[in-house]
C-alpha cells in the first residue's frame, strides 16, 4: 500500500490524512502496470466520463447523497438547498453554498475550495516542480509563445479540488476577462496518487484558459483542468464584462479536478502560510474567499 496523503488544514493548521474517492481503484489505474494501461484508455474515451456524468445526473442517484454527506463530514448547513431537494448526485455536486459561509477577505482571494500550493517565481526551476518531477510550461499554455513569455517568470497557483469540495470557482481579483480558450486534451484523474506518479497529466488533461486584466494584479490566466468523470468545465460569466471580486465565473461537473492561476512577475506576494506548506511539499485546504496574500487572522 502506498504511503497516505498529507494536507495543511489552513483553519485549524493541523496536518490531516486525506480521505480518498475511490481509492482502491485509483491506485489500482495509476500505481500499478496494468492499472495504468487501463487507465490511458479510459482517460482518451470522452464518452467513459460522458456516461459517468450523465448516470450522476438520473434521479435514481440522489439515494447516494445523505450517505456521501455523511461519510466525508459535509456540513449541510452551508447548502443553498438542502440533501433531500437536490435533484440528483450531480445537482448535489454542483450545489451553490449560501454567501455568508464564504466571506471574502481583502486583496486577492482563494478561487475555489481547494488543496493548494503556490509557486511564487517560476524562473527558479526548468518547469513546475513538485517532489522532483516537473512539467512544462509550454505545454500548459498549448506552445502559445506570447503567454509563454509573459507568465514564465510569473508565479502559480495550483488548486485540486476533491470530489468532495463545493465545485463552484470564483474570480480571486476584479477586473474583465476574456473569452475563454479551449485546449482538447484527455481526462486522466488529478487525485495525488496519479500525479505523483505522472504529474504530466497536469499538461496533458482537458483545459480551459482565460486572460483577465485584473483593476490591481496585472494580467492573470485562470485555467481550469478537467479530470476522469470531469468532461464538462461549464463558465457562467460573460466575456468582456467587467466582474468583481468573488464574483462566479463557472463550475465543475461531477469528478475531481483542479484550477492553476498564473500571475505575471512581481504581481501578487504570497500568504506566508502557503509559501511554507508548499515548501515542504504539502498542500494546503483554503476554503473561497480566504486570502491569497495574508495570513489568516
Amino acid at each position: 500500500m502506498s504511503d497516505p496523503i498529507y494536507f495543511i488544514d489552513r483553519g485549524s493548521g493541523e496536518r490531516q490524512e486525506e480521505q480518498v474517492y475511490y481509492e482502491a481503484v485509483l491506485r489500482f489505474l495509476y500505481t500499478t502496470k496494468p492499472g495504468w494501461t487501463c487507465a490511458k484508455l479510459i482517460a482518451h474515451l470522452p464518452f467513459i466520463s460522458k456516461t459517468t456524468g450523465w448516470l450522476e445526473r438520473l434521479p435514481l442517484s440522489r439515494r447516494k447523497i445523505i450517505p456521501f454527506i455523511q461519510k466525508y463530514g459535509l456540513n449541510p448547513d452551508e447548502f443553498v438547498v438542502s440533501p433531500e431537494n437536490f435533484s440528483s448526485f450531480d445537482d448535489f455536486f454542483t450545489r451553490k453554498l449560501k454567501p455568508e459561509t464564504r466571506p471574502l477577505t481583502s486583496g486577492p482571494i482563494i478561487p475555489a475550495d481547494g488543496r493548494y500550493l503556490v509557486y511564487p517565481d517560476l524562473n527558479e526551476t526548468s518547469g513546475f516542480v513538485v517532489k522532483g518531477k516537473t512539467f512544462s510550461l509550454e505545454k500548459l499554455l498549448g506552445d502559445d509563445e506570447t503567454l509563454y513569455s509573459r507568465y514564465k517568470h510569473g508565479s502559480m497557483v495550483l488548486a485540486r479540488l476533491c470530489p468532495t469540495d463545493y465545485h463552484r470557482f470564483h474570480f480571486p481579483c476584479s477586473g474583465t476577462p476574456y473569452k475563454p480558450h479551449l485546449i482538447n486534451g484527455p481526462l486522466y484523474s488529478v487525485n495525488p496518487l496519479a500525479l505523483k506518479k505522472y504529474l504530466s497529466i497536469l499538461v496533458e488533461n482537458k483545459r480551459v484558459l482565460t486572460e483577465i486584466d485584473t483593476d490591481t494584479h496585472g494580467k492573470l490566466l485562470y485555467i481550469e483542468i478537467g479530470a476522469t468523470s470531469v468532461g464538462s468545465i461549464h463558465q457562467t460569466f460573460t466575456p468582456e464584462k467587467p466582474v468583481q471580486k468573488g464574483d462566479e465565473k463557472g463550475f465543475f461537473s461531477f469528478g475531481g479536478s483542479s484550477l492553476i492561476l498564473l500571475f505575471e512577475p512581481g504581481a501578487i506576494t504570497f500568504a506566508p502560510d502557503l509559501l511554507a506548506n508548499s515548501s515542504q511539499f504539502l498542500e494546503t485546504r483554503c476554503l473561497f474567499g480566504q486570502s491569497l496574500t495574508t495570513l489568516l487572522k
